[in-house]
């Protein structure tokens, strides 16, 4: 006899308390585990020794099912989202845990919780009041390159399944978790691995913005800017055209006019009208000069802009070099030597997600259960991998996470407590996704 509606929602109830009450009881083990994999210094080109790791955790500590995939190059630059990479792939696999099943009967949805851990460099060193790679605890506070982007979310996904498993239960449907590389440069570590077809039915990513579930976001592209001043004419002495350093100002000027143009409120798209300037255009590095006496004639920019959902980021990239180009040419040199101009990193398109789709609602509700209150819904002036889901997999996506402050800047840190509040959010989202067996031998 089938079971009533009442009896079945005071057993996802109580299974739902009883793993809860299994993160508190791990949450000790769950710093620690942070911590672990916060002082692996997986900066882009270097994630390998932490996938090695985490491939070994899932499969020794969690006995899940592991595979890896590699990046190739050849095989996905032809595929909508390819970003072109400048770094080796050799030796940084992507890794995919997926959660063993007693009972194959499925009465939920696949799920995949999907981070990255590759992050961003620490430097200057210098300004850190703390080691960068100590993931030193002060107070309610974890501190470290990292902790926050997102090695924190990294955590609250693993212990989540891993509460789920310690209280005796196991999904009913599809569970993997995805580690992947390169998601502040490219992002081709998550296309690889959505091309060799691990995918489910709807992704969490724990991009730490909050508890609050992200329905847009922006797209990103990266374009590095060279100027040479060096002069071909027999009849000048010095051999030096201009000083090259004094021609990036000018460009960095032509950008700082830019970024003013396209935050105008009649360019934003309503989900980012609240925002005062969301594109976010600046030159990242600069590299020019090697002596105090001479005259620097060449000098490269490396510079990130944002686009809005919607705008194809090739568009985007030919919009800023003709405004660079145009805003320019009343500098002389400038004019008759105009920068060349290379793409290379981001090529990224921004993102609307409809929140009309069931992942939100099950998020909603494992949100209020866990914290006790309601979670709106924001558009988050980044891009993240989030997009390759949404735009060309035709798969739900979100981002929620932990919160803290000073992301890729000194003295990151984040708020344990909301780590552990995300931990419960998602294994409670979990349970409602994916539903939930008591494991076979278990009574």
């Amino acid at each position: 006899m089938l079971r009533n509606e009442g009896e079945r929602v005071t057993e996802t109830v109580d299974s739902s308390q009883k793993i809860l009450s299994t993160v508190d009881k791990l949450w000790g083990e769950e710093v620690e585990f942070l911590q672990t994999i916060a002082r692996f210094p997986s900066t882009i080109e270097h994630e390998g020794s932490l996938q090695l790791y985490l491939k070994d955790f899932f499969q020794n500590e969690l006995q899940m099912d592991v595979e890896t995939v590699e990046v190739d190059e050849k095989e996905i630059s032809s595929l909508p989202g390819y970003a072109p990479s400048e770094w080796s792939y050799a030796g940084r696999p992507v890794v995919v845990a997926k959660a063993p099943r007693s009972i194959q009967e499925s009465k939920g949805n696949s799920l995949l919780f999907q981070g990255h851990v590759d992050v961003v460099s620490p430097e200057p060193k210098h300004k850190w009041s703390v080691d960068p790679w100590s993931a030193l605890q002060i107070g309610n506070r974890l501190y470290g390159r990292g902790v926050l982007d997102m090695k924190s979310g990294v955590a609250a996904m693993v212990y989540a399944y891993k509460a789920i498993q310690e209280a005796g239960y196991e999904p009913a449907a599809d569970f993997s978790i995805k580690t992947v590389i390169e998601e502040e440069a490219t992002g081709n570590g998550t296309l690889a691995a959505a091309n060799a077809g691990y995918l489910a039915d709807a992704v969490l990513i724990p991009e730490p913005f909050g508890q609050c579930p992200s329905t847009a976001q922006l797209g990103s592209i990266w374009l590095r800017i060279h100027i040479d001043t060096s002069s071909n004419l027999q009849s000048d002495r010095t051999g030096v055209g201009a000083n090259a350093i004094e021609k990036a100002q000018t460009i960095i000027e032509a950008l700082q006019s830019y970024r003013e143009y396209v935050n105008r409120d009649e360019q934003k798209p309503p989900e980012f009208a609240h925002m005062k300037e969301p594109i976010d255009v600046e030159a990242g590095t600069m590299h020019s000069g090697d002596f105090a006496s001479n005259i620097p004639v060449e000098a490269t920019l490396e510079v990130r802009s944002a686009v809005y959902p919607g705008k194809d980021p090739a568009e985007g990239k030919q919009d800023l070099i003709d405004w660079i180009l145009d805003k320019t040419k009343d500098d002389e040199w400038l004019r008759e030597h105009p920068p060349s101009f290379e793409s290379f990193g981001f090529h990224a398109e921004g993102m609307i997600m409809p929140e009309e789709d069931p992942l939100f609602a099950r998020l909603d509700e494992a949100h209020e259960f866990v914290t006790g209150t309601r979670c709106g819904r924001q558009a988050i002036p980044v891009t993240t991998d989030a997009r390759y889901y949404g735009l060309y997999y035709d798969t739900p996506v979100t981002c929620y996470g932990p919160s803290g402050a000073k992301m890729h800047e000194p003295d990151e840190w984040v708020d344990l407590e909301s780590v552990k509040n995300v931990t419960k959010v998602y294994a409670d989202f979990l349970i409602r996704w994916c539903g939930i067996h008591k494991k076979k031998g278990d009574t």
